[in-house]
């Protein structure tokens, strides 16, 4: 196990104040949790061949956090998890992704409800598809995609981890899959694009699967924003997240791929299969170690529990960490809150912000109305509770991550970690 750092008195000191953060009715404020809770879920886990190891980065407002950890980057290494282990994001790109563009909003590059054909005409007439099981058969769209739309999962974009029939064939048959793990696992895999403008010109030939604001899907809408990112800000869209969000933050082991230097702290992925846990990708053999075809703003970075914890912490600041505020406290509003066209149900009764699901009414676990986070396909977790000033993250490496139901029991065991102060 790795001990509690980050000024843990005082995090549990502020973590206290129940003029802060709420607590449970009638618990006393001077008991400092000892996190058995998540400790025990770790545990559980570990001990039971499930995973390798695990770590929790757990903050108060934008204090410093606590990192509870317990067992390796990989099983039989000795290298205990560490706050600066490196691991697989994925889909906790998209978040990153989202906070670019609505950063671009502030510096009037883009507008929320702006037609994407305004930078990438090959979008300026979708076509949706009308026999989605048997054909691309398609017909005109009913109006076009706008940046909300791509910031919500709206814009009715396929995704080949999601998507069936010929527009599942259609879109691996082009390269455009999330990046995963080296080697590639899915048959049919086309030659992936070269660039992001590449991948937004291929991707503009697909049919929709249904008219823009009109319906939740999980898609390719925050790899496609990274292209329109480049186009308004004039830069690369990884140069953009360095100079603008990572570098600004302190985020130092953030990025797309993972020099060699730093290879020694990738943690090991896994596959969950009838034996167990059988390694997918890895540093002697990691797709991260070379750099990627193109910046996934979807799927594509890697980061380290301590960064992303910065991150959260922004997030938490409305904007601001420390003396660096990197976007206004309204534009972090906007970007934490539900941002759904109007009309369009909401995906597992969470309303949706930029790039990451908003609570719309508490949860069991304990997170409160106005939650903003995401997950990614290995199993990390992350949020930032504005209603009780905390924020969590946590980070495990195993696929796919629905195999175990950590989504709903790693808030639980944390928030109940919290309610015995």
């Amino acid at each position: 196990m790795i001990e509690l750092t980050g000024n843990r008195r005082q995090f549990l000191t502020g973590l206290a104040s129940t003029a802060m953060l709420p607590l449970a009715p009638g618990i006393a404020a001077a008991r400092a949790p000892q996190w058995a809770a998540t400790r025990a879920l770790m545990r559980r886990y570990i001990d039971g061949g499930k995973l390798a190891g695990a770590i929790a980065a757990i903050g108060r407002g934008t204090g410093d956090p606590v990192f509870i950890g317990e067992g390796g980057i990989a099983l039989g290494d000795a290298a205990p998890v560490a706050p600066d282990t490196i691991w697989r994001i994925y889909s906790m790109t998209k978040p990153v992704t989202g906070m670019a563009a609505m950063m671009l909003i502030e510096d009037g590059r883009l507008t929320l409800d702006q037609n994407i054909a305004d930078f990438l005409p090959g979008f300026a007439n979708p076509t949706v598809l009308t026999e989605p099981e048997k054909s691309l058969a398609a017909r005109p769209a009913a109006r076009p995609i706008t940046i909300r739309h791509l910031l919500t999962h709206t814009a009715g974009l396929g995704y080949s981890i999601v998507s069936k029939g010929p527009l599942r064939d259609a879109l691996l048959r082009l390269g455009l899959a999330p990046i995963v793990t080296r080697p590639e696992p899915e048959a049919g895999l086309g030659t992936r694009p070269s660039s992001l403008a590449e991948f937004a010109e291929r991707l503009s030939v697909l049919p929709l699967i249904a008219d823009p604001g009109t319906a939740w899907s999980y898609s390719h809408s925050l790899d496609l924003l990274g292209r329109i990112i480049e186009i308004a800000s004039g830069q690369p869209f990884d140069a953009f997240l360095k100079a603008r969000i990572f570098d600004p933050l302190g985020m130092t082991d953030t990025g797309f791929t993972v020099p060699a230097a730093r290879l020694p702290r990738l943690a090991t992925n896994y596959a969950v299969d009838g034996n167990g846990l059988r390694p997918i990708d890895y540093p002697g053999h990691s797709i991260f170690s070379v750099p990627p075809a193109f910046p996934f703003g979807g799927a594509g970075l890697v980061s380290t529990a301590r960064d992303y914890d910065r991150f959260l912490a922004m997030l938490q600041g409305e904007g601001k960490l420390g003396d660096k505020r990197i976007m206004t406290r309204e534009t972090a509003q906007m970007a934490m809150s539900d941002i759904l066209p109007e009309g369009v149900t909401k995906p597992n009764g969470w309303g949706f912000g930029a790039g990451g699901y908003v609570t719309i009414k508490d949860q069991p676990g304990g997170q409160s109305i106005g939650t903003y986070g995401w997950a990614g396909a290995a199993g990390t977790i992350a949020w930032a509770d504005r209603g009780r000033r905390m924020r969590g993250s946590w980070f495990v490496q195993y696929m796919p991550s629905q195999t175990y139901p950590l989504m709903s029991e790693v808030p639980e065991a944390v928030y109940k970690d919290i309610g015995q102060l």
